[in-house]
């Protein structure tokens, strides 16, 4: 969903957590660099992010670092039912962000030029890769450093003119796929595969992976962006509360209730 500025409809987004189990909103941080510069709350929008903002000397890196933090806030206060302020954005090792004290949310963030995007998924983790649809590279080279014998065969079979779009469709999926693992760079690309159209995941060979807890997809955004998206079903019920009363950390949960009082049989 493109989500151009913060306040526009959000609707969609927890109407897709609440049906699909997961949401990815979209848009550039240059739609959002009006609310970055004129919000008097965006210390507290922030959080712990603020340190970080008023030290990056680069206007540019500066004001696209806050669009992202609050595209990532406001989207994950939409899909949960509670103020951005009250977001608390942290990071694994590698830079992975997560919500603290949120240990059912899962977050995927991915810029590129102007784009970013940011998913949120409360069934499973979620990855998320994006690149511009007309980058342009060595086809041959690519080909061979995240192909799989299969994939490598489909790819030859097509017309020229269409190798560089499959090829991207490719690397971006595999990206997502490896970032939800929080795997990175790490696991190689020649060792799973896609088919070269919809599709799940793929052995070396070509042979359909076992298993259908995965879900893939790619698409075309502001005419010029793709997107894909790895999300995990762990099993988790998403057609549940989303609010997140129903999904605090039971240390901060029981942090937030004053000694001696009932926390009331919350869903954790």
């Amino acid at each position: 969903m493109h989500i151009p500025r913060p306040d526009s409809s959000w609707l969609r987004v927890r109407e897709n957590l609440l049906d699909r189990g997961a949401t990815v909103a979209y848009a550039t941080w240059t739609e959002w660099l009006p609310s970055v510069l004129t919000t008097p709350r965006l210390r507290a929008l922030l959080g712990g992010d603020w340190d970080r903002y008023a030290d990056t000397q680069d206007p540019v890196v500066r004001c696209r670092f806050a669009a992202s933090r609050l595209l990532i806030k406001y989207t994950a206060a939409a899909a949960l039912g509670i103020d951005p302020e009250d977001i608390d954005i942290a990071y694994r090792l590698g830079g992975r962000p997560y919500l603290r004290g949120l240990d059912q949310v899962e977050v995927g963030l991915t810029h590129t030029g102007e784009l970013m995007a940011v998913g949120i998924s409360r069934i499973g983790r979620m990855g998320l890769d994006a690149e511009r649809a007309d980058r342009r590279f060595d086809v041959d080279l690519i080909r061979n450093r995240i192909c799989t014998p299969a994939e490598a065969a489909e790819l030859d079979a097509l017309p020229a003119g269409q190798r560089a779009a499959c090829l991207l469709r490719l690397w971006t999926l595999k990206e997502a796929y490896t970032k939800a693992l929080g795997q990175g760079m790490r696991l190689p690309f020649t060792e799973f595969g896609f088919d070269l159209g919809p599709g799940g995941l793929r052995t070396p060979d070509g042979t359909e992976a076992l298993g259908d807890e995965w879900a893939f997809a790619t698409h075309l955004v502001l005419g010029r962006y793709l997107i894909s998206a790895a999300c995990h079903d762990a099993g988790l019920d998403p057609d549940g509360d989303t609010s997140v009363g129903t999904m605090l950390d039971r240390r901060l949960l029981t942090a937030m209730t004053p000694p001696g009082q009932d926390t009331g049989g919350v869903d954790i």
